[in-house]
């Protein structure tokens, strides 16, 4: 362990352990054992990240960074923060007024005191949030360990797609284009066994496709996460085989997941809105061959002019 680091005390460890366990248990969840591809981490990071050390202040490389880009969990790589939410505030450590939409979760601290700030998707220990300091028009700061931290240049970063189905595709590719951070939508068809199929064999045959929309979405602006919660927003995800008057196997609610990460994360929303007392029907896919619509479906309501008739936007979450 380098000298810079404040080290964990076992009692203040177990207390960090024992604190954990019963928040689970006080939300009605149970400890899991997550199957998540995971970064080794040195001795130093494990001391931040897990035992929930601290660096000593001035001692981390991104406190005066200042390159355009985005700041990633170093143990799992989901991102956090933008460079764009970093401001210089003399306090020792990176500070952000804000955090990408749902990358970061807030508990109490084992201290009684302040508010600790975690990775949303591994638990992985970033640092602590403030409000009411007056540093920016926000009003918060994130204060955050750089060991915690990986910084991805914007030059280097890819659009990530993410896939959803959620009854006529004209409905939610209209409401996904608006989302922050969405770069382009294709309505397209997914789930089924017919290659390239046409709109009207999707429709009257037995090909087994849902009306699919292909999110193409910047990571640095905003998260999957952000763009599925959207998703269980703007359509009824507990009408099964249909979404309105609009009645049918292809129009069935499914999230079709790239990776484990979003697997993840969209069983974790389903669970959530269950606890909210919705019954819900979503389908929980691995992506498979998506194949584009025709021209005529892209930008329906754009090209129109006209509104959805049975997709509305619906505070869930």
């Amino acid at each position: 362990m380098n000298a810079f680091l404040v080290r964990e005390t076992p009692m203040r460890t177990m207390i960090h352990a024992t604190l954990g366990l019963l928040l689970l248990v006080f939300n009605g969840a149970q400890p899991q054992e997550k199957k998540m591809k995971l970064n080794p981490l040195s001795p130093e990071e494990k001391q931040v990240l897990l035992n929930k050390g601290t660096e000593a202040p001035f001692s981390g490389k991104y406190v005066h960074h200042k390159e355009n880009g985005v700041y990633v969990c170093k143990q799992c790589d989901a991102p956090l923060y933008r460079s764009s939410d970093k401001f210089d505030s003399h306090c020792g450590w990176p500070s952000f007024d804000d955090a990408l939409p749902g990358a970061v979760r807030r508990q109490p601290d084992a201290d009684g005191r302040r508010v600790e700030i975690l990775c949303a998707t591994c638990g992985g220990h970033l640092g602590h949030v403030f409000t009411g300091e007056g540093f920016t028009a926000k009003n918060v700061r994130h204060c955050v360990n750089s060991i915690s931290l990986q910084f991805i240049p914007a030059e280097t970063m890819k659009p990530q797609k993410a896939y959803f189905a959620g009854g006529c595709f004209w409905g939610t590719e209209h409401y996904f284009k608006q989302a922050k951070g969405v770069l382009s939508t294709t309505v397209g068809y997914m789930g089924g066994h017919t290659k390239n199929p046409t709109y009207k064999q999707v429709c009257y045959e037995n090909t087994g496709h849902a009306e699919t929309v292909e999110v193409a979405f910047d990571p640095a602006l905003t998260t999957f996460e952000a763009i599925a919660k959207l998703f269980f927003e703007i359509h009824d995800p507990t009408q099964a085989d249909g979404q309105g008057p609009d009645i049918g196997d292809q129009y069935r609610s499914v999230v079709f997941y790239t990776d484990d990460e979003q697997k993840e994360t969209a069983e974790r929303l389903v669970s959530l809105l269950k606890k909210k007392g919705l019954k819900v029907v979503t389908q929980i896919a691995p992506a498979e061959t998506f194949w584009p619509g025709e021209e005529y479906h892209q930008d329906y309501y754009e090209k129109t002019g006209k509104t959805p008739y049975c997709h509305f936007h619906t505070k869930r979450f």
